[in-house]
């Protein structure tokens, strides 16, 4: 895994992918709730991209609030992509994890905090030992709201980052395009193998509270 490629496809380039989408799990291996919905209604749904999607589903079920998580791809070109696929850096896609939440009990600023402090958003095509195109930080709004405070949250904690004396955000911020659920035993892959990979870490440098922009 540490040979993906680190350059996006093109339409042209890309694989095709199928029709029919690859099986996964219906309901949360933790939680028992429907992957696929349907989700309580005034519930959001928010996805984000922080590197191996394992670990990072794990920090987004213990959160309060949280209803349920999946993982999955997105950002790219291939319908339907599988894992393997994927890792080719063929299909355009990084791996992400779909956050549904009750914003009575949580905030989607509140998610962003979670999102910028885990995982290290400064080193491009990579997370740590995990390099490639799958492996990019990434933040996919699905509401005008949501882009107002992604983008701004991003501000905040590059200062944040630079007083630190850290690099410059690299985080992909774009409309969420199709969400394409991932393999069954992807999903809630450290609750099924505690002793599983985790290659989740972030920088030590808070995110600033309150970064988001009111809706």
């Amino acid at each position: 895994m540490l040979f993906q490629k680190t350059e996006l496809p093109t339409a042209e380039t890309a694989l095709p992918g199928r029709a029919v989408p690859v099986k996964t799990d219906e309901v949360h291996f933790v939680s028992g709730r429907p992957l696929k919905g349907p989700h309580p209604e005034d519930f959001q749904t928010a996805i984000f991209g922080m590197g191996c999607f394992w670990g990072v589903e794990r920090i987004f079920w213990s959160l309060p609030g949280v209803w349920v998580t999946s993982v999955g791809y997105s950002g790219g070109i291939t319908p339907n992509p599988t894992y393997e696929e994927t890792c080719t850096g063929r299909t355009g896609h990084t791996e992400v994890v779909q956050v549904v939440f009750n914003p009575a009990e949580t905030s989607y600023g509140e998610l962003l905090k979670a999102f910028w402090e885990n995982h290290d958003p400064t080193q491009g095509m990579r997370q740590g030992n995990d390099v490639g195109s799958t492996y990019r930080s990434a933040l996919y709004y699905l509401s005008d709201d949501q882009k107002a405070e992604a983008e701004a949250s991003r501000e905040a904690y590059q200062a944040a980052l630079s007083k630190a004396g850290r690099g410059q955000i690299t985080t992909e911020i774009a409309s969420a395009g199709t969400y394409y659920f991932a393999e069954d035993y992807h999903q809630g892959y450290l609750a099924k193998n505690p002793a599983g990979y985790c290659g989740i870490g972030g920088t030590g440098v808070v995110c600033p509270i309150g970064v988001g922009v009111e809706a």
